[in-house]
């Protein structure tokens, strides 16, 4: 009797919740347009709370990702709504521009404020990668007088860093597959499977597919 084929593996689905935090102004709604619609415009207004995006992943074969973006207002952080915004996170973009020190000096505080307000299920940090936004202007920048950020991140607990530009597309889809890689290696009871009916309110929810190696991507 000839041996049946074993079934096909089920397709998984998981939602990951990501934040995209900063100062004012760091380019945090470009990087999201870039990576979510292949946009970009100089003209955007200053996000007012939250707004919200979902990025479609085809991980692998079997595999089906659903990155739900969340734009944080820049000025967020001095409010006491963030603990809630944070709630459920499972990674997140901190973005500092290359051409105003103040934000890169904020970068710490963005992260002491997410360690403190959300870790997840194994008590673990919220895996973060750090984003050295509007590299495309480095001639009128700072990247020459800031730190190594390698050894910077490193230090201070984040997954990876990239120099970044939504302008120019440059690194946006390497740090984003940094950034899931880090959350599919946590503890698996973090990454909830999902009913793939999902509506989310804010920016329109057009997908495209991604995949890609990260250039300076660390596992914790």
């Amino acid at each position: 009797m000839q041996q049946q084929p074993p079934p096909p593996p089920q397709q998984k689905e998981y939602l990951f919740k990501v934040l995209v935090i900063g100062d004012l102004g760091v380019g945090k709604t470009s990087f999201i347009k870039r990576y979510v619609h292949q946009i970009f415009s100089q003209h955007y207004r200053a996000t007012i709370g939250v707004d919200f995006a979902l990025k479609v992943l085809s991980w692998d074969e079997h595999t089906v990702i659903r990155l739900q973006l969340w734009d944080i207002a820049g000025q967020e952080r001095y409010g006491n709504m963030t603990r809630v915004y944070y709630r459920e996170a499972v990674g997140a973009f901190i973005v500092f521009d290359v051409t105003r020190a103040s934000t890169f000096e904020a970068v710490l505080k963005w992260k002491a404020d997410l360690d403190s307000k959300v870790t997840l299920s194994n008590g673990k940090p919220v895996p973060a990668v750090l984003l050295a936004n509007k590299a495309d202007q480095v001639r009128e920048g700072l990247i020459p007088q800031l730190p190594r950020l390698e050894p910077f991140c490193k230090e201070h607990g984040f997954v990876g860093c990239f120099e970044t530009s939504a302008k120019e597309n440059t690194n946006i889809e390497e740090a984003a597959h940094c950034l899931v890689e880090n959350i599919l290696s946590q503890d698996d009871g973090m990454a909830a499977e999902m009913d793939p009916d999902v509506i989310l309110p804010g920016l329109n929810n057009n997908t495209k597919d991604s995949s890609s190696n990260c250039a300076i991507c660390f596992k914790f």
